[in-house]
Formats: structure tokens, C-alpha cells, sequence
């Protein structure tokens, strides 16, 4: 019997895998995300574990690293042919220093956020990304909030739900009259829960004035029901437009988005701004106390508020049925 060479082995192995790689095609259109205007970062999740993740059609890389070991990379992805698996201990994260364009931030700013993900266990799966510290828990003010795309937020009728938050303070939410919330309590919420173990768009808008949540490319209108809702406070039925009530989908925020300022938030924020974090963020103290479980395929970030047009226009380049098959 005639032996093959060991080089000879390991040259058809090494061909075999890189078939395998390249075999592998993506579902969707990356192009329709890469062509909208007002993209800062598109993160397609195709690189391999051990690799940063790298935004794809922008000026600017913004290289994810990767906290507490590789991150898994699965087939099936609708932008790149790929998805990146969480496992709930483990996050994608940015430093402040290095947000550049992320940092959308001021009076006037206007951000919005598209993901196609799978989500694993809503209970424990709460964050998708965003720039969002939020302290050690109730009633600690040291946070650096400014925008980001959560879900399942139970204290103000958000269960279960896609809850994009906006923070103008950083930390807590403050009435008219300067009194405390104990947690920053400004965020839209869907009517309908985010589905688990299945494909899915999530999203949301913010035009300097209102939040609007989108799941799979539609907003949910959603009016205020304050006592079902558990949002009775004024702030949510007298502190609205023209004195009137907030919303849930779209809310009424309209006081910008937080600024860190290592001069004037020295003393009361001395952990500084918030990372750009994926599938976890800064809250009761930890990272993973709420890290997400799951796979993300696709994750961008505008500087303006799209349209109803424009976000679903984004949720059918993820060719959700083709990723769901």
C-alpha cells in the first residue's frame, strides 16, 4: 500500500477547512446597512474566536476585544455567514478612550441601534450593547449611562420586552423638581416580548426627542398605561409633551444624551465614561450579572435617527427567513 506523505495529509486537511470557510455564504444583504447614511460601526461577527471584531464598510475599525476567553464563532449569519455565541460569561467591549464616533453624546444628539440576534434565556439575557455603566445598584448616582440596547426591564413595565434606554444624567433619572429615581427609568418598551431561540432584528431609534423600539423592523405603538405599566409617578403622566404623559413606544425623553466630562464628573463619576460593551454592561456591580446568552450576527450604530423606512429596510437585508430555516 503506497503511504502519502504527512506534509501531503496535512496540505488536504488545511484545504478541506478553508473550503469549509469559504463555503459558508451569507444570507442577507450587508450592503443595504453599509449604505445607509449616518452608519458609525457594522460589526458583521465573522472573524474567529481569539480575533477582534472589526466594523466593516466605515471609516473607523473600532476593534471589539474580547473578556474572559475566545468567543465562539457558529456558521450561520446573515451579513457574514457567521454569528459569534455568547455564553453568558463573557462580553465584546470597546474602551472609552477608544469610542471615537461611538461616543454620541450631547443636547442634540440623535443615535440608532440594529441587531439581528438568537436570544438564550430572556431572564438572565439582557443587554445587546450600547454605552451603558450603570454602578453597583439602586440609588448609586456614579453611573455612565448614554444609550443602549436592553431588553427585559420588569421595573417600569418592560417584561420581557425590547427596552431601548437614554440617559441625560449618567446615573439615576431626576424628576422636573430635581428628586431621584432610584434607577434611570427612561426607556421605551415593545408591546410584544423578544423572542427566544429564534432569529430576530431588534432595534431602536432616538431623534432627540422620543425613544421608538423596533422588533423585527416594526414599531410597536404602545400608549401609556400608567398603572399596568407601573409608570404612576408624574414624572411618566405629568412630565410628557405640553404637560401630558411620556408614552411607552415611542417615550418621550427629550433632554439629550449624558457627556462625561473628566473635569466636572471627577468627583461624582470616578470610574470614568462607559466602555462600548456587547452582550453585557456595567450593572450591580458586575458584567455578567445580566450578560446575554446567545448568538449576534450582525450589530450597527448610526448618528441619527432612521426612519420607519430605514429600519425596515434593515430587517429585510437580514433575510430572517433564511436564517431561521
Amino acid at each position: 500500500m503506497t503511504r502519502i506523505p504527512l506534509f501531503v495529509v496535512s496540505l488536504i486537511a488545511t484545504l478541506a477547512c478553508s473550503a469549509n470557510v469559504y463555503a459558508v455564504k451569507p444570507v442577507g444583504d450587508a450592503e443595504t446597512i453599509v449604505k445607509t447614511p449616518g452608519l458609525v460601526a457594522f460589526w458583521t461577527f465573522g472573524e474567529a474566536p481569539g480575533e477582534p471584531r472589526l466594523s466593516v464598510g466605515t471609516k473607523d475599525k473600532f476593534p471589539l476585544q474580547e473578556v474572559n476567553g475566545p468567543i465562539a464563532r457558529v456558521q450561520g449569519g446573515p451579513f457574514s455567514g457567521y454569528a459569534a455565541e455568547f455564553n453568558g460569561q463573557q462580553y465584546l467591549k470597546l474602551p472609552y478612550a477608544d469610542t471615537g464616533a461611538l461616543n454620541i453624546s450631547g443636547p442634540d444628539a440623535q443615535v440608532s441601534m440594529f441587531a439581528v440576534v438568537r436570544i438564550v434565556d430572556l431572564n438572565h439575557s439582557r443587554t445587546i450593547a450600547g454605552i451603558w455603566s450603570e454602578g453597583k445598584g439602586a440609588n448609586d448616582d456614579t453611573g455612565a449611562r448614554q444609550y443602549a440596547l436592553l431588553m427585559h426591564m420588569p421595573a417600569y413595565g418592560g417584561t420581557r420586552q425590547l427596552t431601548p434606554h437614554i440617559s441625560s444624567e449618567g446615573g439615576v433619572t431626576r424628576r422636573a423638581d430635581g428628586s431621584a429615581f432610584p434607577w434611570c427609568c427612561d426607556y421605551a418598551a415593545t408591546r410584544s416580548e423578544v423572542p427566544e431561540d429564534k432569529w430576530c432584528t431588534l432595534g431602536f431609534t432616538y431623534d432627540g426627542k422620543f425613544i421608538a423600539a423596533y422588533l423585527n423592523g416594526v414599531l410597536e405603538v404602545r400608549p401609556l398605561d400608567a398603572k399596568q405599566d407601573k409608570r404612576n409617578d408624574p414624572y411618566f403622566t405629568h412630565e410628557g409633551p405640553h404637560g401630558g404623559d411620556r408614552g411607552m413606544n415611542p417615550y418621550y425623553h427629550g433632554r439629550g444624551i449624558f457627556k462625561y466630562d473628566p473635569q466636572k464628573h471627577a468627583q461624582t463619576k470616578p470610574d470614568g465614561g462607559a466602555d462600548f460593551t456587547v452582550a453585557a454592561r456595567y450593572a450591580g456591580g458586575s458584567y455578567f450579572h445580566e450578560a446575554t446568552k446567545g448568538r449576534f450576527g450582525g450589530l450597527a450604530v448610526f448618528n441619527r435617527a432612521l426612519t420607519k423606512e430605514e429600519m425596515k429596510r434593515l430587517h429585510d437585508a437580514a433575510n430572517l427567513e433564511a436564517l431561521n430555516k
